[in-house]
């Protein structure tokens, strides 16, 4: 499974992730369309750096993963905050709260990363029903562009304790992008590699845009890349705005 060995280095190979400046694009977005709230959910909240920030700045927040072991990073990163996230490990597809939230972010391609297009509209459903009457649902997704464009391509992160090479191909049949991720991590004066592979599904925002639909949402929109305008055809993010119906 994604993000098992991944989870306790992820943050220290992640370091450039503009985590402030994105959740400044959403909370632009929503108070352009008259939305200020109170409770929200960080759906796919890996280690959760969202998370913290929604707490600092106000928010009452509930976070979801499926990955026990980002959660448990999760939890000790939050720990010291006075209010901290509510955390529910679930899968997006199977997503049930305790309580109606005003907003639902899913951000850093996590929709990507279910593989299933029958599990998405699954997704849209679950947090149709997780939000409030006039609540919003903020996600992005990594364009099929974006994916396509990564096929044969190699990265390196690495810090004084982590070394990670990443290994990209992408499958036009399955219209799946694979990533073979091997990880190694310095214990003590040896190194012990381990390795995972992450698999992201090339969706068409106008596919996205219709199942949004047929769930039940109003209003949807698309973003370019942390801009308030519409995705170019060169976009290799997009990100999407829908809201429930009032009442």
């Amino acid at each position: 499974m994604a993000y098992e060995t991944l989870a306790a280095a992820y943050d220290g190979l992640t370091e450039d992730i503009p985590y402030a400046e994105t959740l400044g694009f959403l909370e632009t977005v929503l108070h352009r369309a008259g939305q200020h709230p109170q409770t929200v959910l960080d759906l796919a909240c890996g280690t959760g750096s969202l998370s913290v920030l929604l707490a600092q700045r106000g928010y009452r927040v509930l976070a979801a993963d499926c990955s026990e072991e980002m959660l448990t990073v999760a939890a000790q990163k939050c720990a010291a905050l006075e209010h901290p996230p509510f955390f529910i490990r679930q899968p997006m597809q199977r997503l049930r709260l305790p309580e109606p939230v005003d907003a639902v972010f899913c951000l850093l391609d996590s929709l990507n990363y279910v593989t299933e297009p029958e599990d998405v509209r699954r997704t849209f459903r679950r947090v149709l029903q997780a939000l409030r009457p006039g609540g919003t649902f903020l996600f992005d997704i990594n364009t099929p562009q974006k994916l396509r464009g990564l096929d044969g391509q190699v990265f390196l992160d690495e810090n004084e304790d982590s070394y990670c090479v990443w290994r990209a191909e992408f499958d036009s049949d399955e219209r799946i992008c694979y990533y073979g991720i091997d990880l190694f991590r310095r214990q003590g004066k040896l190194w012990q590699r381990s390795f995972e592979q992450h698999c992201e599904y090339a969706y068409e925002p106008d596919e996205l845009t219709a199942w949004l639909t047929e769930a039940g949402f109003v209003n949807i929109r698309q973003f370019g890349d942390r801009r308030l305008e519409a995705p170019t055809p060169q976009e290799q993010r997009i990100y999407f705005c829908a809201e429930k119906k009032e009442g």
